[in-house]
This record gives C-alpha cells, sequence and structure tokens, in this order.
C-alpha cells in the first residue's frame, strides 16, 4: 500500500475569483518569475506558472467564489488508493470526476485532490537583477487550536512524513523529502476554535528587498 499512496510530489492551486483572476495571475507571474502557461479547461479556467527551470508546481483556478483561497495537489500513484487511505485517515471524500484524479476535505475542511501528474525536478530560486533570491517554498497551514493535533496527525500520515516542532513555537512542520518542491508548515493559531487557512511562504536571502519587490508589484 506505501508505494502506491507515498507522495512523490505537491503542488498547490492558486483558486482565485473571476473577477481578480487575471491581475491575480500577473501578480504571481511576476513575484515567480514564472510564465503562464495557455489556459486550459471548458471556459478556460486553468493555468500552470511555468519555472524556466525544473517541474511546475503552481497552478491557477479561475473559481465563483468572492474570496481567493488556496489548495494542495498530492501526487500519488494510485489516487484511488490513496483516497481509501486518506478516508480511514479521517478526510471526507467531496468528488471522483472518473479523470483519474479524486477530491476530499481533511479532517479540519482544507480542500485538497490526489493526483498523479508525473513531476521529479525541483525548481532553483529565482535570481533577480539586484541579486536577491526567492522561491515559494512552503504552504502554511493556519489551524486553531481545538483542529491543529488531529489536522497535523492527519497530513504526517498522508505524506508518510513525521511531525517536527520547533521547540516551544506555535509552529511545526512535516518533514519534506529533498526532492519535494512544497514543505507544509502547521501553524498553532492563538483562536480557540474557527476555520482552518492556508497561505503560501516565500524563502529569500533579502527579506527587505523582496517585501519591497512585493509592494512594487501590487501586494
Amino acid at each position: 500500500m506505501t508505494s502506491t499512496t507515498r507522495p512523490f510530489w505537491l503542488s498547490v492551486f492558486l483558486d482565485l475569483p473571476g473577477t481578480t483572476f487575471d491581475p491575480a495571475v500577473a501578480f504571481w507571474a511576476a513575484v515567480t518569475g514564472y510564465s503562464l502557461s495557455r489556459l486550459r479547461g471548458a471556459h478556460h479556467e486553468f493555468g500552470t506558472l511555468v519555472p524556466s527551470v525544473g517541474d511546475d508546481y503552481l497552478r491557477v483556478q479561475r473559481v465563483g467564489d468572492e474570496a481567493a483561497r488556496l489548495h494542495l495537489d498530492v501526487h500519488v500513484p494510485d489516487p484511488d488508493a490513496a483516497a481509501n487511505r486518506a478516508v480511514e485517515l479521517g478526510a471526507a471524500p467531496l468528488a471522483d470526476p472518473g479523470l483519474g484524479y479524486r477530491v476530499l476535505r481533511s479532517p479540519a475542511g482544507l480542500t485538497f485532490c490526489l493526483v498523479t501528474h508525473l513531476s521529479h525536478t525541483r525548481p532553483p530560486a529565482t535570481t533577480w537583477p539586484d541579486g536577491n533570491r526567492s522561491l515559494i517554498d512552503q504552504v502554511a497551514l493556519d489551524l486553531p487550536q481545538d483542529m491543529h493535533d488531529a489536522e497535523a496527525a492527519f497530513w504526517a500520515a498522508l505524506l508518510h512524513e513525521p511531525v517536527r516542532s520547533f521547540g516551544d513555537s506555535e509552529f511545526s512542520a512535516i518533514d519534506r523529502r529533498p526532492e519535494l518542491p512544497l514543505r507544509v508548515l502547521l501553524q498553532r493559531l492563538d483562536e480557540p476554535t474557527g476555520p482552518a487557512r492556508a497561505h503560501l511562504d516565500l524563502a529569500t536571502d533579502d527579506v527587505a528587498a523582496e517585501v519591497a519587490r512585493h509592494l512594487a508589484l501590487g501586494a
């Protein structure tokens, strides 16, 4: 079972409202330095941000919701077997489109997909004209206190890796194998209850320069 359900890649979908889709996609393309693929889907709702080196791991989707969000795609050899295991771990099935992928919801309510798209080469950081380097490096799951432990245990089991705590910090992370483009960070919020959320984190060797660059791009 492990060989068919152990992830070999992680990617993230930015689910963007139609009213802000074009400027949001332009922003993230500029933030990453990646090029936008040709849009696909019945309504041209899907796109991929393609790095110049390595395999893609960032995709965009036009959605009908008013608020932007994101979801993880977990790449596995057998989505059906992985979905069965995810349900055993506490996930709820949402959709089986019959197209080789499955849609589920984690115990804390975060949507994710199990897919088979083959990828294996992690892109390097982008070097900007001023010499600063940056890369979208992890997805942070922001978890209220009443669901943190169960959600952390779920993702650790789903990804077949242990959780590592950072001392007394509110942060912990699921171990990332070197070939994976994203790490899953877990943040225990001060909120006792409420909805789970997620956001992207970038790694950079110059935080001030990166903040200034993002602000200039419209952040």
